[in-house]
């Protein structure tokens, strides 16, 4: 079906960007869309939204499932709508070109937020010391 607006600035038009394109856990058959090593590990539709709303771009969160995303749970549903172009045809920032640069950019922004370095430091330290236990039990028996 062919587009009922061809206005860029038009919400229907914003790119799509749903969390598993970032996503480090999934395969490229699961729906990533960026080299594993630049992915992040399980980002969040609020964590794209913040960073792209942080960076002046005009977004939009949407409650839709991406369709290879078999996992029903509210953690996984969702997608972030954004606008690349003006109504006239320019881009919005001149560093956002393409979709791939929203991906890139959000994913190399994601760890640096507040909530992923509080989560991420206390979650290390702790889930070493239970490996450390375990190894420890196991050479006793």
């Amino acid at each position: 079906m062919a587009y009922l607006t061809t206005n860029p600035a038009d919400k229907e038009r914003f790119i799509c960007v749903y969390p598993v394109y970032l996503n480090s856990k999934k395969t490229l058959a699961e729906g990533r869309r960026i080299a594993a090593e630049k992915a992040v590990e399980h980002p969040s539709c609020s964590e794209i939204k913040d960073v792209l709303s942080a960076a002046g771009l005009n977004v939009i969160l949407e409650n839709h499932m991406h369709p290879r995303e078999w996992n029903r749970d509210a953690q996984f549903r969702g997608r972030v709508r954004v606008q690349l172009k003006q109504e006239d045809g320019s881009l919005c920032q001149d560093k956002f070109t393409s979709r791939k640069d929203v991906m890139f950019y959000v994913a190399e922004m994601i760890p640096k937020l507040k909530t992923r370095t509080q989560k991420s430091g206390g979650g290390d330290s702790n889930s070493q010391q239970a490996d450390g236990g375990k190894k420890n039990k196991k050479k006793k028996k």
